[in-house]
């Protein structure tokens, strides 16, 4: 997250908010000086960045339930009440190990140390009321917080997809925990709090990732490729030959629920992540909207291709790609480049989860292809298509096609290296802890009679409802 972020095109309704209250009665008792009306539309400035990001952050909120559909559609009917409590638990688990200490790791300033920083645990030192309801500085740290803490719990999120229908609950939490307290904070703190990688300089190019391609979704991406790794396929979905068996999930329309809720939210991650009220708010919801368009497009193209069938299932993934490739790019392409980012998404994802699933990595609902694969793609997509300065470029026209040179890509990528590395070592250190410690998988009884009973005492669907009294 910039905390330094520059105005591009202030709201002509600050100015004009502004210029009323001076012409009101108030201002008309004195003389209006220049530096008056500064301050006043700063001011009123300030309050509509603090006022958008709060309605950001409840749109990326709310695509904690987009993530609950999709992956409920995608999986069995004796496993929607796990799917469920996964879900709550990343949220309510997630917002308190990142404001324990997850905040401070990603955006602590003291110290000078590589890995996060020191101060603020428990929001101790924002929680002053000098600091906490000063508007000065533009956003308030309670905005901040708040905008960031659904981004850490969208992070940990995508790894629960991956890992249904055979994990147990109580080392999802764990995880969960360790995931918003330390793992996705220091990439934060690497990238957006102005760490490791952001010092990165090759050529004078420096790395982009306006709204978390690789941050959240590549990190999400290699947890969730890790966790279903370690835990092995779901019983049943290979065959003896190694052939693969579907294992269909029983409500397409949660799905497609499930991923029009993430759509929507989606304008609250990239568009917030401007953090400002500012003109350039609609130039990134076309390009978010146009690349998952062009992604649905591109999966169906492919799966169509390749099984004569308009795989539903597949085609939502495909509007799923489209976001996550666009995430990074959004504030630095042409609408043109969106369309194109996000249709080459769609394409991606397909093979991708077919690659997945040959080589036997069991993800029910296609997070890693998702979140990991077309992560990486949307990171890179920068050094091909950057064409506008998104505040962390510091220059223009830096994509390949623009004459920019191959400065940029590298960086890209050796930011995608790095994070790669550091959540899949991270990841696997905490997965063969907590399988030790808990143990991760159920055992084969409660996986065949499904998660819900096991797990939380408890069809998640009455018994009429399955067909069974």
């Amino acid at each position: 997250m910039r905390m330094e972020y520059r105005k591009r095109m202030i709201v002509g309704g600050a100015i004009g908010a502004a210029t009323l209250m001076w012409a009101g009665p108030v201002g008309a008792q004195g003389e209006v000086t220049l530096d008056g009306v500064q301050e006043s539309s700063a001011l009123t400035q300030a309050v509509m960045d603090n006022m958008w990001l709060v309605i950001a952050g409840c749109l990326v909120f709310l695509m904690q339930a987009g993530f609950a559909f999709v992956e409920a559609g995608l999986t069995r009917a004796k496993n929607i009440a796990n799917i469920m409590a996964k879900n709550l638990a990343d949220m309510a688990v997630g917002a308190v190990a990142f404001f324990i200490i997850g905040w401070t790791i990603a955006y602590g300033t003291s110290g000078n140390n590589w890995w996060g920083g020191l101060n603020d645990f428990f929001f101790l030192d924002s929680g002053d009321p000098a600091v906490l309801f000063d508007m000065s500085a533009g956003l308030t740290p309670a905005t901040n917080f708040f905008f960031q803490v659904v981004f850490a719990a969208t992070a940990v999120t995508i790894a629960s997809g991956a890992m249904a229908e055979r994990t147990k609950f109580s080392a999802y939490l764990l995880f969960s925990a360790v995931m918003t307290a330390i793992i996705y904070p220091v990439v934060v703190h690497w990238t957006w709090g102005s760490g490791l990688i952001a010092q990165i300089d090759i050529g004078g190019r420096v790395y982009s990732d306006f709204a978390g391609s690789t941050i959240v979704h590549l990190t999400g991406g290699v947890a969730a490729l890790v966790g279903a790794w370690k835990l092995g396929p779901r019983l049943g979905k290979y065959g003896a030959n190694g052939e693969s068996r579907a294992l269909p999930g029983h409500n397409i329309g949660f799905a497609v629920i499930g991923v029009f809720i993430l759509w929507f939210g989606w304008f609250g991650f990239n568009a917030g992540s401007e953090l400002a009220a500012d003109g350039l708010l609609s130039f990134l919801a076309m390009n978010t909207l146009m690349a998952a368009a062009a992604g649905v497009i591109g999966a169906a193209l492919v799966v169509y291709w390749k099984t004569g069938v308009a795989d539903v299932a597949m085609a939502g993934n495909g509007a799923l790609a489209g976001l996550v490739s666009i995430t990074a790019p959004v504030g630095t392409v042409e609408p043109w480049a969106a369309l194109v980012i996000g249709f080459i998404g769609g394409v991606i994802v397909v093979f991708a989860v077919l690659g997945f699933d040959r080589i036997r990595i069991d993800d029910p609902v296609g997070a890693i292809a998702v979140h990991g694969v077309c992560g990486i793609w949307g990171t890179l997509s920068i050094g091909i298509f950057g064409r506008y300065d998104d505040a962390f470029l510091g220059a223009e026209k830096v994509g390949l096609i623009y004459g920019g040179g191959f400065e940029q890509l590298v960086v890209q990528a050796l930011m995608v290296v790095i994070v790669v590395a550091w959540v899949g070592i991270t990841s696997f250190l905490a997965f063969t802890a907590i399988d030790k410690l808990v143990g991760l998988r159920v055992d084969e009884e409660e996986e065949v009679a499904g998660l819900d009973v096991a797990e939380h005492g408890s069809s998640g669907y009455g018994l009429e409802t399955i067909g069974l009294s």
